[in-house]
């Protein structure tokens, strides 16, 4: 394995192959939508099939058991069609979905309760953060009323360290929260 294919772990503890380029990921998106409209069109297919069966299984005479057993092999084929088609889809879907679902809920509920949940989450470390902000502000404040030269030399010595540390970051290519900025191979 070459350093542009980083290996890693799937939801499913598949291993996933992740690469630098570009076309290849643009590619790879396109073959999964063409496979999940092949596994969507087979599951229309799927239905309109036992649409046909409960028909002909609601209006059943002897005379129908030729066209009954022919319906039920073509359900068969499409099923087994569809489980080949659906081998080639990596699709995760998390298990309080389809719990929702089971239980006969709108699992847009539970993409509502994760916004939602986000965002209170984010408003609490929003006023955590402004409340140390305040609390900072407020500390040297009291500390340049007490110890003037000393916040001055404090303001100096920060002002240096932060500069210095701009100039590393830009030397290193590392973005100002602490994350390496990574340059995509082509």
């Amino acid at each position: 394995m070459d350093s542009s294919q980083i290996p890693a772990v799937g939801g499913n503890g598949t291993l996933i192959s992740q690469t630098n380029d570009t076309t290849a990921s643009a590619a790879g998106a396109n073959d999964s939508m063409q496979n999940l409209n092949q596994v969507s069109n087979s599951i229309q297919k799927t239905l309109g099939l036992i649409h046909q069966l409960y028909l002909t299984v609601s209006t059943f005479n002897a005379a129908f058991q030729m066209p009954l057993l022919q319906r039920i092999n073509g359900l068969v084929a499409e099923l087994d069609n569809m489980v080949k088609l659906a081998e080639k889809c990596n699709i995760q879907v998390p298990m309080e979905v389809v719990n929702l679902i089971d239980d006969g809920k709108n699992p847009d509920e539970f993409t509502r309760d994760i916004i939602n949940n986000c965002i209170a989450k984010n408003q609490i470390t929003k006023g955590k953060t402004d409340a140390l902000k305040n609390l900072r502000k407020h500390l040297l404040e009291e500390l340049e009323q007490n110890f003037p030269d000393e916040v001055e030399s404090f303001r100096e010595s920060r002002a240096a360290s932060a500069a210095e540390l701009k100039r590393l970051a830009q030397a290193q290519s590392v973005l100002p929260n602490g994350d390496v900025r990574v340059k995509s191979e082509h």
